[in-house]
């Protein structure tokens, strides 16, 4: 197999356009690959530096999760930190956790900071929402969004050899320094979900406001764990 390592967007089109798969971290698809064969070329992005970006309001596709820090919002270095292993950490990537990985631990993240997606084409790159993205499985070349007042994010204790561990996270989001809207999502077992609701200071009321979808209709334990990440956000929000 022949890995090929492109320095700039258009070399990356044309690795995709000559039929390279994306690669990622390769932690996901090596054993596919050990199993069903190697494709004659992949395509790294690793060189390409719109891809390599990390700051308070993007996140490049191939940045390993290792360097996923607190230049970016709470809810995201959290999400980040804790993928697996520190050696998984060292290899994984942001795109191949969110796009290529069942698991998508990152995305709960991503939904509550109301990230964009910038996708890589053969023939174009342009900016999509997550739900494309997933769908699709577009090539990611960055994630995008604006820096919220506050945000946060849980894993909970998972049993081992059961389903993936409970996740939630939240984000309060503002115009200027007035508090505009809360956004959360959650993670129970494979299936993701996101809601939002305007802003307000009191927890019931916003609990009230989710009342009737599908977070609502979340296990005990999962409606608690939300009940007290949104808890917390509202309380960092109105300390300012």
């Amino acid at each position: 197999m022949q890995l090929r390592l492109p320095s700039s967007i258009s070399e990356a089109q044309r690795c995709l356009a000559e039929g390279a798969v994306p690669v990622g971290g390769a932690t996901l698809v090596w054993a596919g690959w050990q199993r069903d064969g190697f494709p004659e070329q992949a395509v790294s992005l690793r060189n390409v530096p719109e891809a390599g970006t990390v700051g308070p309001e993007e996140l490049g596709g191939a940045v390993l999760l290792n360097r996923v820090d607190a230049t970016v919002p709470e809810a995201l270095h959290r999400a980040a930190s804790g993928v697996g292993t520190g050696a998984v950490r060292r290899a994984a990537t942001v795109g191949g956790n969110i796009v290529g990985s069942t698991l998508r631990c990152l995305l709960p993240a991503a939904l509550v900071l109301d990230a964009r997606a910038t996708v890589l084409e053969p023939d174009s790159v342009y900016d999509t929402d997550l739900t494309e993205l997933l769908a699709k499985r577009h090539v990611l070349l960055a994630l995008r969004w604006r820096a919220p007042l506050v945000s946060g994010y849980r894993k909970l204790e998972g049993e081992a050899g059961g389903p993936p561990p409970l996740v939630v996270a939240a984000a309060v989001h503002a115009d200027g320094d007035s508090p505009r809207d809360l956004r959360v999502a959650v993670r129970d077992g494979y299936e993701v979900f996101s809601e939002s609701t305007p802003y307000d200071p009191d927890p019931e009321q916003v609990l009230h406001a989710l009342a009737g979808t599908d977070l609502d209709a979340l296990p005990a334990t999962a409606r608690d764990a939300v009940h007290a990440q949104i808890t917390d956000v509202l309380a960092r929000a109105a300390e300012g």
